[in-house]
C-alpha cells in the first residue's frame, strides 16, 4: 500500500469507510473498519494526506491521525456534497471526500486543540442553559395566564409573578405545587448560568486576543471570546471581506449580463458569531439614534439614511472586518482614529497599494465593493 497518496474517510460512530487512490488517481483502497481498528490500520501506512468531513468527532480523529505522522485535512461537508455521485452510501461518501480534498482551491477547517474545544463547550453549555431558561419562563407565563395572572416582559418579572401566584387564594393547591416546582427549577438555572458566565469571563480575561477584541465598539466579552475560540487561524482568509463573507454578513450576488444585483446577506457560516456581531452592532446603532456615544462620520450618515436593522447589519459587517485585522496583525483598536493602529509608513504603503489596485480594477468591480461597504 505504499503507492497510496491520499485517503478519504467517511466517519460514523462505529464504522469507518476508507477510500484511497494512487498517483494515477485510480482507487487502490476500499476498506471498511470498526472504530477500534482505524488507528491500528493507519499506523501501518506511510505518512500521507487523510481527509475527513468536519463533523462530530472529526477534530478528535484529526488529532489522533496527526500523532501517527499523517497530515489530516478537515473539509466542510457542504464542499464535499457536490462530489457525491448518484446514490449516497458510505463508500460514495468516502470517495467524495477523497476527490474533494484533491482540489487545488479547496478550503479546509483548522484542527482545534482540546483546550479550544473545552472553551467551546463552555459557550455551548451557556447557550443550552439560556434556552432552557427561556422555555421555562415562557411556560410559567403561559400557565399563570390560565389563572388570570400576567406579568410584564423581562426576567426580573418572573420571581414577583411566582410570589403573586403563591399569595393568590383562588389558585388550586395542585397548581401552586407545580408552580413551586417551576420556581425551584428557575432558581437552579439562574445559579448555573451565573457560574458558567463567571467561568467564561475568567477565560476572557486570561486570553490576550479576547482582551484586544473587546476594545472594538459593539464587541463584548461574549463576542470577543467566541471570536477567539472559533477563529484559530485568521490567516486562512485572503482578506477582511472573505472573513465577513464566511460569517454570512455580505450580500447575496445575483449579477448577470454585467449588471450588479446585490440581495440580502447570505446568512452563511457560523450563526452564533453572526448573531453576537449583529446584536452588538444593534446596541451601538441604538445609542447613536439616542444621541449618545461618539459615532464615526460614516456611521452617523448611515444611521440617518438607512433603517436601524440595515445599519446594524452594515456595522456588523464592518466590525467583522476590523476584528479580522486585529486578529491577524496583533494590533490594538484605536478609538480616536476609528481604525487599527499602524505606523505612518505602513499607512502610506497601504494607501499607495490600494490606489494602484483601484486604478487597475474594472468599473464593475469598484462598483460592487463600494456598494458592499455602504
Amino acid at each position: 500500500m505504499n503507492n497510496i497518496i491520499r485517503i478519504g474517510i467517511d466517519t460514523s460512530k462505529s464504522v469507518f469507510q476508507l477510500h484511497g487512490v494512487d498517483e494515477a488517481e485510480k482507487p487502490v483502497l476500499r476498506k471498511k473498519l470498526r472504530r477500534r481498528q482505524l488507528l491500528e490500520f493507519l499506523a501501518r501506512l506511510e505518512p500521507i494526506k487523510i481527509g475527513l468531513e468536519a463533523c462530530g468527532g472529526a477534530h478528535h480523529w484529526a488529532r489522533e491521525i496527526k500523532k501517527l505522522g499523517h497530515e489530516p485535512l478537515l473539509l466542510p461537508p457542504q464542499y464535499v456534497k457536490p462530489y457525491v455521485q448518484r446514490n449516497k452510501n458510505d463508500d460514495r461518501d468516502a470517495d467524495a471526500v477523497c476527490e474533494a480534498m484533491s482540489r487545488p482551491r479547496m478550503r479546509f477547517v483548522p484542527v482545534k486543540t482540546v483546550e479550544q474545544q473545552a472553551a467551546l463547550m463552555l459557550v455551548g453549555t451557556r447557550d443550552r442553559l439560556i434556552r432552557q431558561r427561556t422555555q421555562l419562563t415562557n411556560a410559567i407565563r403561559g400557565y399563570a395566564a390560565e389563572f388570570g395572572l400576567t406579568a410584564a416582559k423581562g426576567l426580573a418579572k418572573i420571581e414577583p409573578l411566582l410570589a403573586r401566584i403563591a399569595a393568590d387564594e383562588t389558585i388550586p393547591a395542585l397548581a401552586k405545587e407545580l408552580f413551586v416546582v417551576h420556581g425551584k427549577e428557575y432558581a437552579q438555572l439562574k445559579v448555573q448560568i451565573a457560574e458558567i458566565e463567571a467561568k467564561l469571563i475568567a477565560w476572557h480575561r486570561d486570553n490576550e486576543l479576547s482582551q484586544r477584541l473587546v476594545e472594538v465598539p459593539g464587541i463584548g466579552p461574549i463576542a470577543a471570546s467566541l471570536l477567539a475560540m472559533k477563529v484559530p487561524d485568521p490567516g486562512a482568509f485572503r482578506c477582511a471581506r472573505d472573513f465577513a463573507a464566511w460569517l454570512g454578513l455580505t450580500p447575496k450576488d445575483h449579477s448577470t449580463a454585467g449588471k450588479f444585483r446585490p440581495g440580502g446577506i447570505t446568512r452563511a457560516g457560523d450563526e452564533a458569531l453572526r448573531s453576537v456581531l449583529i446584536v452588538g452592532a444593534t446596541a451601538v446603532v441604538q445609542q447613536i439614534r439616542k444621541g449618545r456615544g461618539h459615532a464615526s462620520p460614516w456611521l452617523a450618515q448611515l444611521v440617518k439614511r438607512k433603517p436601524p436593522k440595515v445599519a446594524a447589519v452594515a456595522l456588523a459587517n464592518k466590525t467583522a472586518r476590523i476584528t479580522w485585522k486585529l486578529m491577524l496583525s496583533g494590533e490594538h483598536y484605536d478609538r480616536a482614529n476609528q481604525e487599527p493602529t499602524t505606523s505612518r509608513e505602513e499607512r502610506a504603503l497601504r494607501y499607495r497599494g490600494s490606489a494602484a489596485r483601484s486604478s487597475l480594477a474594472p468599473p464593475i468591480a469598484s462598483l460592487s465593493v463600494s456598494q458592499a461597504r455602504g
